[in-house]
């Protein structure tokens, strides 16, 4: 693995139609990156004594469901709108013994409220992290033979399978999808009875699972990130705003090694609206012409958390700070090897080495080409036919943004939106100068 600029900021700033059908096919692809070490100087460094949990191998889903039968009991906060849970959820719940007994969802037993306390936490490089698409099956035929339907969204990104249950998926098949992930960005599963375990076990498989420090778990499960609007945010979600909004951005930029698969399963769908909206990083890339493209490869680009914390003493004055880190403007997927643009309006403070003024000019062009190409986007409702499964979309953030359509909101609708998010951990973002385009390395026209 190649050593890259990874590491903290000293800066303080803060600104803040479906298409074809196909049945076991997929584009052909170079699963192998170029690995070069191209800046020693910038090794990442662990600086903190966090547990570095690893993907390691778990057993199949016909020996895990053991894990239903004695749950953990809740150890942190909880909050208490267990009686507002939609029943679909609360089925779900208490079909795979989920503890409601303390309340929903369950708040982290300790919130960190200092900049300092918020640095350490995974501040690290997890051990033995293993990318799962590498090693896999470039036919996928593990995967694609037990699905009924493999269904293209668009041409560059999304990908549905139909006939799948995610809850009984080997190793090999796993292996499968993270490639598959990493080719076409977002694959969608419907219809799915999906333990929370499951999901929580699928998520350790692809690396370390993100225990949000903030933000509320399933009981018993940190990992397992509730989302479910006003009850878990104290705001909506999503709701009718008016004037122009994007809300585009890409998970967990912040991370010293950022978000690589998430999963977001929704137990409850509201009938209509909701639905989430995905971007190519890959396709990004690819609409920059020649001499934009040389310009931003090998340049780095500070990004910020969500949250802020304050400093410890007399700094507290300084006001609300976020988490800063440097990251490459560009990376190279490491399993595909293609190259993708690495940016999002709503998290990117400012490329390294520019005049402010240039950086936002650069960088504002970079969001509205993420943005505003329709051909490398693709919408996902999540409505099906089916009432009572919930519906699955697995993505890799690194590759990727997305946003929540806002259309709906709880108090307009009959049924309640709620889902539940693990995020695995990749590894160090890094800049392989010799990796190509997804179009370069696809043969596709450059013009």
């Amino acid at each position: 693995m190649p050593s890259v600029t990874n590491k903290k900021s000293n800066s303080n700033n803060s600104g803040f139609p479906l298409g074809h059908s196909r049945k076991s096919s997929t584009a052909n692809t170079n699963s192998n990156s170029n690995n070069n070490n191209n800046n020693n100087n910038n090794k990442p460094v662990a600086t903190s004594n966090s547990s570095a949990a690893t993907n390691t191998a778990f057993s199949s889903a016909s020996s895990s469901s053991s894990a239903h039968t004695t749950p953990p009991k809740p150890s942190g906060k909880s909050g208490g709108w267990a009686e507002a849970l939609p029943e679909a959820t609360r089925k779900r719940f208490a079909k795979y013994n989920i503890d409601l007994s303390r309340g929903y969802p369950e708040r982290p037993a300790h919130i960190p409220r200092y900049l300092e306390e918020a640095y350490k936490i995974r501040n690290d490089r997890p051990e033995n992290y293993v990318e799962r698409g590498k090693n896999a099956d470039p036919e996928k035929k593990a995967l694609f033979g037990a699905a009924k339907e493999v269904r293209d969204l668009t041409k560059h990104i999304g990908t549905e399978i139909v006939g799948v249950q995610l809850e009984d998926l080997s190793e090999k098949q796993l292996d499968e999808l993270a490639l598959l992930v990493a080719e076409r960005v977002v694959v969608v599963f419907r219809e799915q009875d999906l333990s929370p375990q499951r999901q929580l076990e699928i998520g350790k498989y692809y690396g370390r699972v993100e225990v949000h420090p903030i933000q509320g778990h399933v009981p018993g499960y940190p990992g397992i990130t509730t989302v479910w609007n006003k009850y878990n945010r104290a705001k909506y979600l999503q709701q009718y705003q008016k004037g122009i909004n994007s809300g585009w951005h890409t998970d967990l930029v912040h991370e010293f090694t950022p978000a690589g698969i998430t999963h977001l399963h929704l137990d409850s769908i509201p009938e209509i609206g909701g639905d989430t909206c995905f971007t190519s990083g890959y396709a990004a890339y690819d609409k920059l012409s020649p001499a934009l493209q040389k310009f931003v490869d090998g340049k780095t680009v500070i990004q910020r958390s969500a949250h802020t914390y304050y400093k410890h003493g007399d700094q507290v004055f300084d006001g609300p700070q976020y988490i800063e880190r440097e990251h490459p403007l560009v990376h190279t997927h490491p399993v595909t090897g293609w190259k993708s643009l690495n940016v999002n309006r709503s998290l990117s403070l400012r490329i390294v080495g520019l005049e402010p003024a240039e950086s936002d000019l650069i960088l504002n062009y970079l969001y509205d080409v993420y943005e505003k190409n329709l051909d490398i986007q693709v919408r996902i409702s999540w409505q099906q036919d089916k009432p009572g499964l919930g519906a699955s979309a697995i993505w890799d953030n690194r590759v990727s943004q997305h946003v929540a359509v806002a259309d709906y909101n709880d108090e307009e609708a009959k049924t309640k939106r709620h889902a539940n998010r693990v995020t695995s951990l990749g590894d160090v973002l890094y800049f392989d100068p010799n990796s190509k385009s997804q179009r370069e390395a696809l043969g596709l026209s450059l013009d």
